[in-house]
């Protein structure tokens, strides 16, 4: 089979021959395969017996079979017909915001370049015009040719066309102002980058032995300035390991003795060998009472169909392994659902341990007897219905239904007539497990007659092998069943959070950055677990919405916006009296559900919902959809400018991620296809922390340094360049060889810039996870902004003119020639930069020391190779300049004029106007840090970017 097969196992009741596969005849109707679809349906004949198949027949790439003695398959959807390949529409492409703010400076550059263009081809024609009558015999530009014995002209074409030519020719020796190496240069400093955030064994997961991932290196700078984080909660706030806590059965809580609870392992005996459970589970000692003295009072009966509900209510398949002692062997539960697990390994824990599954039956062992039951019908879970139904043929030849399912979609099938006091006692308890962070499934049941199954039976036939709206039918057969149920009782299964979340979040929101939640969970829940992590706080002021209908949604989003409209005039008249900022606030958080962001999303109203959303501290989104994940995230992308970031573990949180400028995805237990789809990929929510933080922040300010200094770093070549035009009657010769223009940003120049790229530090990584409110540079854009653009420019302006001018007139007077002082230029040149460069580094390293004063000698070199090798321009040049004092003064005297202004502004803006960063520098240089601990520091505001 080819690896991007898929292969569809047939079921069968029976194991057939060799020569019963041979000779049946087969005919197989597959459903065409379509991008748009989630699931393909099809059905099979053999030897006239008809089979349906679906996405539980399908064998994907990377499964393994287990427990299967035979299968019976064959390859479909093969190569370009594969799910994969015909959706997949490629990645989102994503680009870093710093790179599409560097494109419009570069358009910039380049319409300077053509105003540069122009001024020297005008300047061109107007010396023309000017000299048109000495143009036959000027010395360097005679036109006028007498090697023939008569009058000639060289290759002169009039004013017109030369001054065409002129343009063309300035745009060849100005072309450099366009740094096309610096898109080479911040490739590779992304790569350095992304080795070292990968080698980072503080982002290491022990747990599930993997490393940090960066799967897209073009956005490692959009790290530094991210504003939201967009979370989910199950697996990425929490563990996703569940533990079954609690029970509500028929109305009674079975919770109540925590104190008591004790991990308890249930064993059975199977021919001659013991089984037990891989798993202990916390129980009830009231509860394991009952669950031993069997169905004989009434009690009893309610329990035992309750736990046999749990046992039998699932997709898990019991695996059977090994241990040291022969005797005795472990049952593992492997199933698609943490949960799922967790219920079956709590009712093995009271006796009613499921110790085989096949196709067409189950057997439990109860309380030490084992019973087989009859697997007559499967519902599976699907997003609509919210529940999951079995059907089962018990010992006692009664056909019973079991179907759990979440609360709000299995009261609504339930018989309200048989006990009224049971369902609002079980609600109750809900409530109650909800708000301590429990994850609560409801158990029902009933009995089916003859007529009703074999209605039943003869409609899921038809259904399971119908071609088109296959799962339309079913949920109708489903339907059909599940309803007048009895509740048997609710569980309560906890999910730990994950170690490091509470104070993840606090560090996050103090660095300025909101964080939202949008879980699936019931809201009680996700309020319990924001308490429990941190991101929500007793001081908070909760803004509610649970609304069924748009003009509902409508009431409750204007009356939310008056409220916070008047937390903020309370806040601000506190302000004006005296109070501090932190004391008149009033944090808000706002908790919606998925009901709600119906009627909300892709209407008028989602601009009233990010009103609100974003005058709040906190957003809580509960019972969320997939794709009302990526509707809450495009909600804020779209109408700011602010960095989106969105993180989370399962195959429900891909949209999000993708929609969201930042994706990180969360290796945990619910596969791989989150990580698949992000940027970068790690272990456990607390890893986001110096990711963000740490690297996010070093990189931001190492490109934004690197992408201005490219800028300066040429702009200052082309200025000399520039300068030498004006004193050559614009004939665009050049007195720097074409070898060092050629490896000015290949050799001289473009090591330093990539090695401080990766390398420097403006600050260490316990200064920088200590006040997390350093990350606010990168929001202000304090990096790289236009401001520091036009600077730049104008500093390249100015060291340009100190460059030409200090040679030009201190050998005025000389009888150098043109090369000499051109190489004089280039040195110039280079050391300027390379200083300027060095001036600006935080952190030395041996290699930052090798690379900066290493491009300089080699430089030098480079230059002393090109000037003896006589078949070139300027042989020998260096040395007739380098020979006298003159030269060296005159290179003294360029680094002084060049930096000194520079170094005087720096010096003004450190001293006057420091920044957050400069500040916690200099307490990090002279070890005063310890001083701030006990002190609150105030941090520059971050503002609010205009809206899109």
């Amino acid at each position: 089979m080819m690896a991007s097969e898929r292969s569809v196992l047939i079921p069968s009741p029976t194991t057939p021959s060799n020569q019963d596969l041979n000779t049946a005849p087969v005919l197989l109707d597959l459903a065409k395969s379509k991008s748009g679809r989630s699931e393909s349906f099809s059905k099979m004949e053999i030897d006239g017996k008809r089979l349906s198949l679906g996405p539980s027949n399908i064998v994907l790439r990377g499964c393994q079979l287990k427990n299967t003695e035979w299968a019976f398959g064959v390859a479909v959807y093969a190569g370009r017909d594969t799910k994969a390949m015909l959706n997949n529409s490629g990645a989102p492409s994503k680009r870093s915001r710093l790179e599409i703010h560097m494109n419009f400076e570069i358009i910039i550059l380049s319409i300077f370049l053509i105003a540069l263009c122009l001024v020297v081809s005008i300047c061109a024609l107007v010396w023309l015009l000017r000299h048109r009558e000495e143009l036959d015999y000027i010395p360097y530009y005679r036109k006028a040719d007498f090697s023939e014995g008569k009058e000639d002209d060289y290759n002169y074409y009039g004013p017109g066309m030369e001054t065409f030519f002129t343009f063309l020719m300035s745009v060849i020796v100005f072309q450099i102002m366009i740094p096309i190496s610096l898109y080479i240069s911040m490739e590779l400093i992304r790569v350095g980058q992304a080795y070292f955030m990968i080698r980072d064994t503080q982002m290491y997961d022990e747990a599930s032995n993997s490393r940090f991932q960066c799967r897209a290196l073009n956005i490692n700078e959009d790290l530094g300035q991210v504003k939201y984080v967009f979370s989910d909660k199950t697996g990425t706030l929490t563990e996703n390991k569940m533990e079954f806590q609690c029970a509500s059965i028929w109305g009674v809580d079975y919770s109540a003795g925590n104190s008591q609870i004790d991990q308890v392992e249930y064993c059975v005996k199977v021919e001659g060998k013991v089984l037990r459970p891989t798993m202990k589970v916390k129980t009830d000692p009231v509860l394991l009472q009952l669950s031993r003295s069997g169905s004989g009072t009434k009690e009893g009966k309610h329990v035992h169909d309750f736990l046999l509900a749990l046992a039998a209510c699932n997709t898990i398949v019991p695996l059977v392994v090994d241990t040291s002692d022969p005797t005795v062997k472990m049952i593992d539960y492997q199933g698609e659902s943490p949960d799922e697990q967790a219920l079956v390994y709590a009712a093995a824990a009271y006796g009613f341990m499921l110790t085989e599954r096949t196709s067409g039956h189950i057997v439990i062992d109860i309380q030490g007897e084992r019973q087989r039951f009859n697997v007559l019908g499967l519902h599976e879970f699907d997003s609509d219905r919210k529940r999951m139904s079995v059907i089962l043929g018990c010992p006692d030849k009664i056909v019973r239904v079991f179907v759990k399912g979440a609360d709000t979609s299995m009261f609504s099938v339930v018989d309200k007539s048989l006990n009224m006091k049971v369902i609002r006692a079980t609600e109750a308890h809900l409530h109650a497990y909800s708000s301590v962070g429990l994850r609560t499934l409801v158990v029902g049941m009933r009995e089916l007659s003859a007529s009703e199954f074999d209605l039943w039976h003869s409609s899921f036939e038809a259904a399971s092998t119908a071609l088109i709206g296959r799962s339309a039918l079913l949920r109708k057969v489903a339907s059909s069943v599940e309803n007048n149920l009895c509740i048997l009782g609710a569980s309560g299964i906890e999910d730990k959070l994950q170690q490091g979340v509470p104070e993840a979040i606090e560090s996050l929101r103090t660095a300025g950055i909101k964080v939202w939640v949008l879980t699936g969970d019931k809201q009680e829940t996700a309020i319990s677990i924001g308490y429990s992590s941190k991101l929500l706080t007793s001081k908070m002021t909760q803004i509610i919405i649970n609304s069924s209908s748009k003009e509902s949604c409508r009431r409750s989003l204007e009356d939310a916006i008056v409220m916070c409209k008047k937390l903020v005039a309370v806040a601000g008249v506190a302000n004006n009296i005296g109070g501090s900022s932190q004391a008149g606030s009033t944090p808000v958080a706002l908790i919606i559900d998925g009901t709600s962001l119906v009627y909300i999303l892709d209407s008028e109203l989602e601009e009233q919902l990010f009103q609100l959303a974003s005058n709040c501290s906190v957003v809580l989104c509960c019972r969320v959809a997939p794709l009302q994940k990526a509707g809450i995230v495009a909600l804020v992308k779209n109408r700011t400018t602010d960095m989106t970031l969105a993180v989370g573990d399962g195959a429900n949180d891909v949209s999000m991620i993708q929609m969201a400028d930042v994706g990180v995805g969360i290796s945990g237990q619910e596969g791989r296809q989150a990580v698949m789809a992000s940027d970068f990929a790690m272990g456990q929510f607390k890893f986001l922390v110096p990711l963000i933080l740490v690297h996010g922040h070093w990189n931001y300010q190492r490109m934004g340094y690197m992408i201005l200094y490219n800028f300066y770093r040429n702009s200052v070549l082309v200025f000399v360049l520039f300068w030498y035009v004006l004193f050559t009657s614009f004939t665009l010769t050049t007195a720097i060889n074409e070898w060092s223009s050629v490896l000015y940003s290949i050799i001289y120049t473009s090591l330093p810039t990539i090695v401080v790229g990766i390398l420097d530090k403006d600050l260490s990584r316990r200064t920088l996870l200590q006040y997390p409110q350093l990350y606010g540079a990168g929001q202000r854009q304090e990096c790289y902004n236009r401001r520091l653009f036009w600077l730049t420019m104008f500093d390249s302006l100015w060291q340009s003119a100190a460059i030409f001018f200090i040679p030009f007139f201190a050998y005025r007077q000389s009888t150098i020639d043109i090369s000499s002082i051109g190489d004089l230029w280039i040195l110039g040149v280079v050391t300027l930069v390379n200083i300027h460069l060095a001036m600006d580094v935080f952190r030395w390293t041996w290699i930052t020391h090798a690379v900066i004063w290493g491009s300089i000698i080699a430089t030098f070199v480079c230059v002393i190779i090109i000037d003896v090798i006589p078949s070139l321009v300027g042989y020998w040049a260096i040395f007739h300049v380098a020979k006298r004092g003159t030269f060296w003064l005159c290179l003294l005297a360029i680094i002084m004029a060049g930096l000194i202004p520079r170094l005087v502004v720096k010096f003004l803006h450190q001293y006057y106007k420091p920044s957050d960063i400069q500040i916690a520098r200099e307490a990090e240089k002279f070890g005063s840090l310890s001083e701030f601990g006990a002190t609150e520091i105030e941090m520059n505001p971050i503002p609010d970017p205009p809206q899109r």
